[in-house]
């Protein structure tokens, strides 16, 4: 039910249609609520699952992304260490402009969708690949080199 159409315009009740997911289709005025976009990103973030799992050389985090194309995936680095992926998964409006086609159900999601990894400090950030494959995103990033322990420096004790 459209809360505005009661008179409801007050910021609690744009922020339970945000928390109740309504239609992104009502006017731009009504839609100002400040807490929107943060609903909107934990809701791709929630909605993006992911294992990361640590190997002796590497780093590799696979993320589930069916039906997007690996030219609409963005894989980048921010900041020191963290990284983003991100993208935007589209309905087909081919099927849904069609007359007499209406959805029964609709439970596959649409629209972005992001994830933000933390990465160690160990992470080598000039050796960072990306593959996308059957609907799956792995994006692999090898560990630097444990650094060489120090040689205890000797000093030569000269007689007086």
């Amino acid at each position: 039910m459209d809360t505005r159409s009661l008179g409801f315009n007050s910021p609690f009740f744009s922020l339970l249609e945000d928390l109740l997911d309504l239609p992104e289709d009502q006017p731009e005025k009504s839609r100002n609520n400040p807490s929107r976009a943060y609903v909107r990103d934990a809701k791709a973030m929630a909605a993006t699952p992911a294992d990361v799992v640590e190997y002796p050389n590497s780093y590799v985090f696979v993320v589930d992304m069916p039906g997007i194309k690996a030219n609409e995936i963005k894989a980048q680095v921010e900041g020191e260490k963290v990284l983003v992926v991100s993208g935007e998964r589209k309905r087909d409006k081919e099927k849904d402009n069609k007359e007499g086609v209406k959805y029964v159900r609709m439970e596959r999601r649409v629209g972005k969708f992001m994830r933000r990894f933390a990465l160690p400090e160990n992470a080598n950030m000039d050796a960072i690949s990306a593959v996308a494959q059957d609907g799956v995103l792995t994006v692999t990033v090898e560990k630097l080199p444990p650094p060489e322990p120090k040689k205890p420096k000797t000093i030569e004790v000269q007689v007086a």
